[in-house]
């Protein structure tokens, strides 16, 4: 009789994926609370583990280099174009052949809207395959309706078998492949649950070896944690070639799709969406629609911003209200928490406005969430507007960064900036002194510049 193959468990941290040999609360590699999951290891895959170790260290052996002027880079002319230009620009042309990019956002946002809307314009032309683990034919079926994806060139399969849908690659029949999503997949040689760091890790390095062997695009579906960002192993993130995140309110406003990684383009373009009944459609000009519904109030500013390279004029809304509890209450919408506690102090050390018992309400209208540090003077002079009761002229947009002493400072690309205010029939620009323009009004410091404007 052979004797039982004897297991042994570890814990795997299912963010960074360190592994204890107990349970933690808290991952003591990446501090994440709660992310360790038990995997059972056997015996027998513990020394196939070492063994193969063993083996590899003998049975390498040496690469055949070329010369760098010898290697033909890809051509450009054979990416995969979608039909959203600003999409395109955002994956640096297109979606080109034989790279894999991870594409994030909040469950409900219209990530497979968008994918669905991708494979009707590509499957047009080429031959298209929509691999899901989570609905079945039935639901794809209908969204394909809906948004008119009806080519002979679109295909769908539904499974999570990471084996099953590498083969399938590695076939080299299709030229996009969609995978949603990856959190759904598992390797039949790995016991773990779907989900977890290793099936996340394997099955990830296993479809893209298929892509790279047959140049087949694949776009991996991924999902995220509470706070936003991408649900499993960070190692993911470094394997694919783009990683995209799809942001916004998925209950209405606009909804941007930015590349935080792009190894064949720029990291700085972003796509600006809007959802109707026929899906997913650009926003031709996000300026003019984000103002169309503005009321020249106290509170309201008119800031001139960048997403990306693009720039766009949205209207900033602060609220201050007495507080009628001992601690002031400070809420910030598409507007970070810590940057505002932070202007908040400087305008009271700096101005002398006295806002420690007042309740303090920033609001970015349109669901944008601003990542520009040139939206500082821009909320300081909303609160302030707020605080007293006075409104800024309507002819002004404001843009300009403030520094702990209350100076204004210089913001990235004001010609744009400018050029996008006049374009929309505004006559002045609040912003740095540093920016040599007759448009310009130019503010020097925060005491000054509010006092004049907005205070009292």
């Amino acid at each position: 009789m052979t004797a039982a193959k004897r297991s042994t468990s570890n814990f795997v941290c299912q963010n960074c994926g360190a592994t204890y040999a107990k349970w933690l609360g808290k991952c003591e590699n990446c501090g994440e609370w709660n992310s360790l999951v038990e995997q059972v290891v056997n015996e027998a895959e513990l020394n196939s583990a070492k063994s193969a170790i063993a083996r590899g260290a003998v049975s390498g052996k040496k690469l055949s280099a070329s010369s760098i002027r010898e290697i033909t880079p890809p051509d450009d002319k054979t990416r995969l174009k979608t039909e959203f230009k600003d999409l395109n620009t955002v994956l640096g042309g297109g979606i080109l052949e034989g790279s894999v990019s991870l594409l994030s956002g909040q469950p409900g946002i219209g990530k497979s809207t968008l994918l669905m809307q991708i494979c009707a314009e590509i499957s047009k032309s080429k031959p298209v395959l929509y691999v899901s683990g989570e609905e079945s034919a039935g639901q794809v079926k209908l969204r394909a309706k809906r948004l008119g994806a009806d080519s002979d060139k679109l295909f769908f399969a539904s499974s999570t078998s990471g084996n099953d849908i590498a083969k399938t690659i590695e076939t080299g029949e299709y030229a996009l492949v969609i995978v949603d999503s990856i959190q759904t997949l598992t390797l039949a040689e790995i016991s773990s649950a779907p989900g977890t760091v290793s099936q996340v890790n394997n099955c990830g390095n296993l479809i893209i070896r298929a892509a790279k062997a047959t140049g087949t695009a694949v776009v991996i579906v991924g999902h995220v944690t509470k706070d936003g960002s991408l649900a499993g192993p960070k190692v993911l993130e470094h394997l694919v070639d783009v990683v995209l995140n799809f942001e916004g309110d998925r209950y209405g406003g606009f909804k941007t799709v930015r590349a935080v990684k792009n190894r064949f383009g720029s990291t700085s373009e972003v796509a600006i969406f809007e959802m109707n009944d026929k899906g997913l459609a650009e926003v031709q000009n996000p300026s003019a629609a984000l103002l169309a519904e503005r009321q020249n109030t106290d509170g309201s500013i008119i800031l001139a911003t960048l997403e990306g390279t693009r720039p766009i004029l949205v209207e900033i809304q602060a609220l201050v209200t007495k507080s009628n509890f001992g601690y002031p209450k400070r809420t910030a919408s598409g507007f970070d928490i810590n940057r505002l506690n932070l202007l908040i102090a400087v305008i009271e050390r700096r101005t002398k406005l006295k806002l420690d018992d007042k309740d303090i309400f920033v609001n970015v209208v349109g669901g944008m969430k601003l990542q520009d540090s040139a939206a500082d003077l821009a909320v300081c002079m909303a609160i302030a507007s707020a605080a007293a009761g006075r409104k800024l002229s309507e002819d002004y947009v404001v843009f300009g960064e403030v520094g702990l002493g209350g100076e204004i400072r210089s913001a990235f690309r004001p010609d744009q900036r400018i050029a996008e205010a006049k374009k929309l029939g505004f006559k002045h620009a609040l912003a740095p002194s540093t920016t040599k323009d007759p448009f310009v009004t130019p503010a020097k410091d925060l005491r000054t510049t509010l006092i004049k404007y907005v205070n009292k």
